[in-house]
């Protein structure tokens, strides 16, 4: 059998022949194939290993500690992915070199830049993510309860970024249709007008893309599907930020045999975003394509093999995930859900908080999105979204009107 290898230079496969095939054997075939010494060697089924500085952090992933151990029954089975980390330095095979002219094929100049495009992981994001509590448990808790991870769910993410470090303050939710494989967005020109109005006013500016995996995708060997994958990369390169982010809400299965919902971020690498601009990308995925492969429309160098296919894992640099509380409410009904919200909704929302200063009652991305569909978008929504970020009074007549929408309803 054959499972994957992930280290800091990227995916490798190694064959197995006995699936009985203790650590100790494993690390041997790791050796003798990847030619990583065994006593240089450290194995986790965890992702978060390859972000491991020091030694002290490495020595806590131990769930492949034991030498005795069968790979069998840690789940490692045909194609699995399994993390390494090692000291020291080693040489990579290269590429096979077939001769040209009279000795072999005629190299076009698309052979010639194929051969200098090597496929290799990229070791470090730009930047680290952390999460508005409210607004990640907003969207986790919609496709969890409402949804149970039976659809795909995505959004926008916006908030700030310093000195590498995004925060996310609000996901705004476009107009979408969502299947157990795939996530199309219906994006709505004149919403999403209102929504930068909003975030040039708070100071804040879209960062990257969310989106949920459904339990059915959860039995699939993959990180990111194909289709996922080409989503990422093409709204990565539209945004030409970056320290964009994208990130994968799924349901995972604890130690109790209960499932938990579990965030992931990751950047699509520099190089993912570079061919995608340049169109090595093939933009057409069919039936029987592997989704754990993305393919390219000409060959590219993967672990010294000239190959169209490209194992997704290639293209994710994983990101720090941390959380915090940004200036923002978010108890307000999202925008483009199953239910309508009407300016009888927007009422009970200000009675809800009538015990708070106007400025408060309206700090809710959600809620600005809302009125501002009745604001000119061009003066009044970033007025009184820069109101909301500097938590100073509302103006009299945004007051009135917001009230007397309300009283409408």
């Amino acid at each position: 059998m054959l499972i994957r290898i992930r280290s800091r230079d990227g995916i490798e496969r190694l064959q197995i022949d006995n699936p009985n095939t203790t650590i100790a054997q494993l690390k041997t075939l790791i050796e003798s194939q990847l030619r990583v010494p065994i006593n240089n060697q450290t194995l986790s089924t965890n992702q978060q290993l390859l972000l491991a500085k020091t030694p002290a952090e490495i020595a806590q992933f131990t769930d492949m500690s034991n030498p005795q151990t069968p790979i069998a029954t840690l789940n490692i089975t045909h194609g699995a992915l399994i993390f390494l980390a090692y000291e020291g330095e080693r040489t990579i095979a290269g590429p096979k070199i077939v001769p040209a002219g009279s000795f072999g094929r005629k190299m076009t100049m698309d052979d010639l830049i194929a051969k200098q495009m090597r496929i290799v992981r990229q070791e470090s994001a730009n930047c680290e993510v952390s999460f508005d509590r409210d607004a990640a448990n907003g969207f986790q808790h919609y496709v969890n309860e409402t949804l149970a991870f039976a659809v795909k769910r995505g959004g926008f993410m916006y908030g700030t970024v310093e000195d590498g470090k995004v925060e996310v303050d609000f996901i705004y939710e476009p107009p979408q249709q969502g299947t157990e494989e795939s996530l199309l967005l219906l994006r709505d020109p004149d919403e999403e007008r209102v929504v930068e109005a909003i975030a040039l006013g708070l100071g804040m500016r879209k960062l990257g893309f969310i989106f949920t995996q459904t339990v059915g995708q959860g039995k699939r060997d993959y990180t990111l599907s194909n289709r996922e994958v080409l989503q990422a990369v093409e709204l990565q390169a539209e945004s030409e930020v970056k320290e964009w982010v994208t990130v994968v809400v799924k349901l995972e299965v604890n130690e109790e045999g209960g499932a938990d919902v579990h965030f992931e971020a990751f950047q699509m690498s520099d190089l993912c975003v570079k061919l995608f601009k340049d169109g090595w990308f093939e933009g057409e995925i069919a039936e029987g394509d592997d989704p754990k492969c993305s393919k390219m429309n000409k060959d590219v160098v993967v672990g010294g093999k000239d190959t169209r296919e490209v194992d997704n894992d290639f293209f994710l640099v994983v990101v720090k995930i941390f959380d915090h509380q940004g200036p923002l409410s978010s108890t307000f009904p999202v925008e483009n859900r199953n239910t309508a919200i009407t300016m009888r909704t927007l009422k009970n929302h200000l009675d809800r908080t009538k015990n708070l200063s106007f400025v408060k009652r309206i700090s809710d991305f959600h809620l600005l999105l809302f009125i501002g569909r009745f604001l000119d978008v061009n003066s009044d929504v970033p007025a009184l979204a820069g109101c909301v970020r500097a938590q100073a009074t509302i103006p009299e007549g945004y007051q009135i009107l917001i009230e007397s929408m309300a009283a409408s309803g």
